[in-house]
């Protein structure tokens, strides 16, 4: 949909909302979130990002069995940390 839609903003509680059409909301896929912010006098509804370290254990796990999880660069030893209790 490349036009403009005109909706209404509707009261809801004490709150305002907005329905936004089944068929918008299939065409940019969304599920059941979005992102919401401000650009400028623009709101921007989005899909969610996923996390920075999303399903980083899984894959560390994976890692682990495959035996890959060996040190690349070896162990960087502080010898002023000698006195140090771990």
């Amino acid at each position: 949909m490349n036009k403009p839609l005109q909706i209404t903003i509707r009261a809801i509680g004490n709150s305002h909302g907005i329905v936004i059409p089944k068929a918008i909301l299939e065409q940019m896929g969304f599920d059941k979130t979005a992102q919401m912010f401000i650009e400028g006098d623009t709101l921007v509804l989005s899909k969610p990002q996923k996390p920075v370290r999303a399903n980083w254990e899984l894959e560390a796990s994976k890692i682990a069995e495959a035996g890959e999880g060996r040190l690349v660069m070896g162990d960087f030893q502080n010898l002023d940390d000698k006195d140090w209790v771990w």
